[in-house]
């Protein structure tokens, strides 16, 4: 087994010597950037592969695989199954080479990698859209290799695709700025991993490689701990590139020579190293692609004076997912928690418990709607730098004798379910205001504007990151006459706020429930 496996590595290795010669037809070299970050730790280098004509590495392993292809495996064409990346690159080959590619992905691929391949392979390619998975995607492909007799270009577990891959360490070692004591890779099928660590390990023998992998996808892991790739029965889909099933055999075998272990990281380690990867050097990378640098974020203590390298292997990410993943981040490098607390229902409550137990917190989020006569129930997300501050709110709320709850990850708040009871409302005016997102703004605008009889009815604010904070505002009246004073004299501008609109008729009772 082991000369076997001797052997596999060797081939390997001639492989990537081999692949220089096709590779450089599709594509330039990447650069290797310095990330530097403040305090001690690493000296990390990042590989670019997000500046690569697809903005990925999978270029390398699909356009070296389909330069082989006989003239009569180029006449029946190509098919293949991924979930977006290589895909691009076996579009790239195609229209390159003039041969006619199927290409099967998930439903769920998002759009930005759909309208990739279009843009890549032109003419010369056919999306399918099959299955929820990436094994169902397989299937499909698979299917269609048995029924027409295309060559099907497999995204991992194939020696010149592997092949392909190294290219990218053959370019880390020729560019001068190693060797590397350390090296953090992101797995999916293997075929990056055993690529890029097989080619480090033959011209620095000595670096320490670590595969990283998912909490929710380590099949990797999973082969090496049972001796032979098996299947996840759960597979946890944030970091959609490298999300697969099972680990490539060859990948495998490779891999468990070559790593010295392999570990996992969370979805929310993984978003906190895109925001290093945008702040360091304003590149946006998709989830897979900062995998690396989440491990060695994760191991920065350790890594104090080393050498070590990443491979930001992929930027193809759906522009509407970076929103949620930066708010996640926001919340996440701060101390918060999400409070529901029981005041009178009268006017003036709100305020008076924002001036006797917040002053001086940051409201991330706040979310009320009225849903009984005598008692409120507003909910606050709170965060802040330290826990002692969340810890001193808590002690202010005990001592002016208020009922509260901790309601931290709850999913009626997540997915901001906020009740409001419209028979309870006599005469009201919801109000779309902006205001500069700055301590005590919000407050001001509440305290200045809205004394007097006006009960607040409903309230929904989310932080945003942006320098202006949003909120939708309900207020109730006792007389339709002061209702409208309050709306024909309240400014339009003021001061830390701007009243963007009055909610028109039609909203208003759709809000209401009417």
């Amino acid at each position: 087994m082991e000369a076997e496996e001797m052997t596999l590595d060797r081939c390997l290795r001639q492989e990537i010597l081999f692949a220089r010669e096709r590779v450089y037809r599709f594509g330039q070299a990447t650069p290797l950037e310095r990330l530097n970050l403040p305090g001690p730790g690493p000296e990390i280098w990042v590989k670019r592969e997000d500046l690569s004509t697809v903005k990925s590495y999978k270029w390398r392993g699909a356009c070296n695989r389909m330069a082989l292809l006989t003239p009569g495996e180029a006449k029946r064409g190509v098919v293949t199954a991924s979930a977006g990346n290589h895909a691009q690159g076996v579009a790239l080959a195609a229209r390159t080479l003039g041969i006619r590619a199927r290409i099967y992905m998930p439903r769920s691929t998002p759009n930005v990698k759909q309208s990739a391949v279009l843009h890549h392979g032109g003419e010369f390619v056919e999306i399918h859209l099959s299955g929820d998975s990436y094994d169902e995607a397989v299937g499909a492909a698979r299917a269609d290799e048995a029924a027409t007799g295309a060559v099907y270009i497999h995204a991992y577990d194939d020696l010149k695709v592997m092949a392909g891959q190294g290219t990218l360490a053959d370019e880390i070692v020729l560019s001068g700025h190693g060797p590397f004591d350390a090296a953090y890779l992101q797995i999916g099928g293997g075929g990056l991993a055993a690529g890029v660590s097989s080619w480090l390990k033959t011209y620095w023998p000595d670096i320490e490689i670590t595969g990283v992998e998912g909490v929710g996808q380590a099949s990797m892991k999973a082969a090496i701990e049972a001796g032979k790739p098996v299947t996840l029965d759960q597979l946890d889909l944030f970091c959609d590139g490298t999300a697969v099933r099972k680990a490539g055999e060859l990948p495998f075998q490779i891999c468990q020579q070559t790593l010295s272990r392999v570990e996992t990281v969370t979805n929310a380690e993984v978003s906190r190293a895109m925001r290093v990867l945008w702040e360091g050097l304003r590149c946006i990378s998709e989830p897979s692609g900062a995998m690396g640098l989440a491990a060695v974020l994760k191991n920065r203590e350790n890594l104090v004076g080393k050498r070590v390298l990443v491979v930001l292997c992929g930027a193809n990410i759906d522009f509407l997912q970076l929103g949620l993943i930066a708010q996640s981040v926001g919340l996440a490098n701060q101390a918060s928690k999400t409070l529901r607390i029981r005041i009178p229902e009268r006017p003036g409550t709100m305020l008076k418990l924002l001036d006797s137990c917040f002053e001086g917190m940051n409201i991330a989020d706040f979310q009320y709607g009225i849903s009984d006569e005598a008692d409120a129930w507003p909910v606050f997300t709170l965060s802040s730098d330290t826990p002692a501050r969340l810890d001193a709110v808590l002690q202010r709320l005990d001592a002016g004798g208020y009922v509260w709850e901790d309601l931290t990850g709850a999913v009626d708040v997540v997915f901001r379910a906020i009740p409001l009871r419209g028979d309870l409302l006599k005469n009201p005016a919801f109000l779309r205001l902006d205001f500069h997102e700055r301590p005590g703004a919000l407050h001001d605008f509440l305290d200045q504007r809205i004394r007097g009889n006006a009960n607040l009815c409903y309230f929904n604010y989310r932080q945003s990151g942006e320098r202006i904070g949003r909120a939708l505002i309900g207020l109730d009246f006792p007389s339709p006459y002061e209702r409208d004073a309050l709306m024909m004299t309240i400014p339009s501008h003021g001061e830390g706020y701007r009243l963007c609109e009055a909610v028109d008729d039609e909203a208003s009772k759709r809000l209401r429930g009417c």
